[in-house]
């Protein structure tokens, strides 16, 4: 399993901070000159050589350039369907939005109705408009055009509000090295260990202050290596002996680690990745887990319910992990306080000796709304984060992990388990959650089902027959007919189906006040 590290370099030598600002420039030139050339067709193998000789970089630079415009190539067309569909979900939410105040469904607050529509209006015409260059690229191959420095910065750019040496550093501010067991670790970013001085240093092969075949001198940094990291840092870059050779010379090998140096705000960070041995798996969905306790994990992003379950099913213990911060920080700060919770849930989940957890199979589709509050705590990059933060310290720790299937774990915890156990709702969905890894069904009890037979579907086929013949003859509605039609046949059906359809029913129709099952409206 792959592992970043941050650390920073020292801002005390002056003279080669500015070599290294000059060498980033260049390889970031290589960078979008190998893009722009492998769009247009050209072959990796001969754009290495190129690169290399147009940019003056050694053979390992240039081939990190080129692997890294691969890789933003190939991320792009990974990202087009994904971009589609997050589009064309925004279309419906704001074409529905448009729908439901012309019909007088819904009324703006702060601004006139028609000021409203209009700005509805044109915020569909821009997405539709998205959504036809999109598909232009899907159905011709192509990918969208990639901005190197940011869009969001670029269109700052086009309004004076940045200047060009600013946009000019935002485009060079990176230098990549990948890793290799065979130089040491890495051939051209090293960290060394100074004994005399107890410290770390990074050392950067310049290629830039060579002619012809000679070896790249190396610029020096000094490396603040903050003190959780120190010994993890020790381990990775200090070779391990592996036996002698016949001359008695000790045979060492070294784990290869990436380097990606970033500049921002002038500081340069140090993004450290390597390999990390792990002694936990995730496992597929058709493969069973077993052992003697489990847990299900809900992740919201203000909190994460974890609940522990034996392998027969039942509820030992429920604990909610809270992380309110997670609504409004940013990204670089939202990582931290996700590392941070997943630390303390594996620690909790050490205690009981759990040996599995099992969490929502998370998707990723963008339908965002027009509220950009809403958008935060809705965003599924969050949830991933804190979910991604979690896997990552179970594996190291030695977990089983199992991802399941998340649709209506919250419905069915709040109408079959909140009450009974006394559990919050997302306590409970972790609950279902941890019971649907197991394979146990999910079986409808028998007040609920009695409630969507006395209660519900005599309320629908009311509503139903009390709908005026212009209602009927309306779009709106006949949506809604066909709608609560759904429910009906649903409730009718229920036994030949998968309990899912009826459990959508009762998340449509019922509400739970005052610990009693009460009819919502339709």
């Amino acid at each position: 399993m792959k592992v970043t590290k941050i650390c920073l370099i020292d801002e005390g030598n002056a003279v080669e901070l500015e070599k290294l600002n000059r060498l980033m420039a260049v390889f970031c030139a290589a960078w979008r000159h190998s893009y722009n050339r492998l769009v247009e067709g050209e072959q990796s193998s001969r754009l290495i050589k190129s690169v290399s000789a147009l940019f003056h970089l050694n053979k390992r630079y240039a081939e990190d350039a080129v692997m890294q415009a691969q890789a933003i190539i190939s991320s792009q067309k990974e990202l087009l369907p994904l971009r589609i569909e997050g589009v064309q979900g925004k279309i419906k939410k704001t074409s529905r939005k448009i729908e439901d105040y012309q019909t007088g469904k819904k009324r703006p607050k702060k601004v006139p109705l028609e000021i409203c529509l209009k700005g509805l209006s044109a915020r569909l015409e821009k997405l539709q408009l998205k959504e036809s260059i999109l598909l232009k690229h899907q159905n011709d191959q192509t990918i969208p055009t990639v901005i190197f420095g940011g869009k969001r910065n670029f269109y700052e750019r086009l309004k004076g509000n940045i200047s060009s040496d600013e946009w000019r550093d935002l485009r060079s501010n990176t230098l990549y090295s990948r890793g290799d067991k065979s130089k040491k670790g890495n051939l051209n970013t090293r960290i060394v260990f100074d004994d005399e001085e107890q410290q770390f240093y990074l050392e950067v092969a310049n290629p830039l202050q060579v002619e012809g075949r000679k070896k790249s001198p190396r610029l020096r940094f000094k490396l603040h290596v903050p003190d959780k990291l120190f010994n993890e840092i020790v381990e990775i870059v200090f070779p391990n002996e592996v036996g002698v050779t016949s001359k008695k010379k000790r045979l060492e090998e070294y784990i290869p680690y990436s380097i990606e140096l970033k500049r921002k705000m002038n500081k340069v960070y140090v993004h450290f990745t390597y390999d990390e041995v792990v002694h936990g798996s995730i496992r597929n969905g058709n493969e069973m887990i077993l052992s003697d306790l489990v847990t299900g994990i809900d992740v919201n992003i203000d909190r994460i319910a974890v609940s522990i379950l034996t392998k027969q099913g039942n509820l030992l213990e429920s604990k909610t992990f809270y992380c309110h911060e997670m609504e409004y920080v940013k990204s670089n700060r939202r990582s931290n306080i996700s590392g941070e919770v997943a630390k303390d849930i594996i620690q909790y989940l050490l205690t009981w000796n759990v040996g599995a957890m099992f969490l929502e199979d998370i998707t990723l589709i963008q339908d965002h709304d027009t509220n950009k509050r809403f958008n935060r705590l809705v965003h599924s990059f969050a949830k991933t984060k804190i979910q991604k933060a979690i896997i990552s310290r179970g594996i190291k720790f030695g977990f089983k992990i199992k991802k399941v299937n998340p649709a209506y774990t919250s419905v069915i915890g709040r109408f079959k388990y909140s009450q009974k156990y006394g559990l919050s709702v997302h306590e409970a969905a972790a609950f279902v959650i941890g019971g649907r890894g197991l394979g146990f069904d999910e079986k409808i009890p028998q007040e609920i089902l009695t409630q969507v037979r006395t209660l519900v579907k005599p309320k629908l086929i009311s509503i139903l027959g009390s709908m005026e013949e212009s209602e009927k003859k309306s779009k709106s509605g006949k949506q809604r007919r066909k709608y609560m039609g759904m429910l009906l046949r649903n409730i009718e059906t229920f036994k030949e189906n998968h309990s899912w359809q009826l459990w959508n029913v009762i998340h449509k129709t019922l509400i739970i006040k005052n610990q009693e099952l009460q009819f919502k409206e339709v």
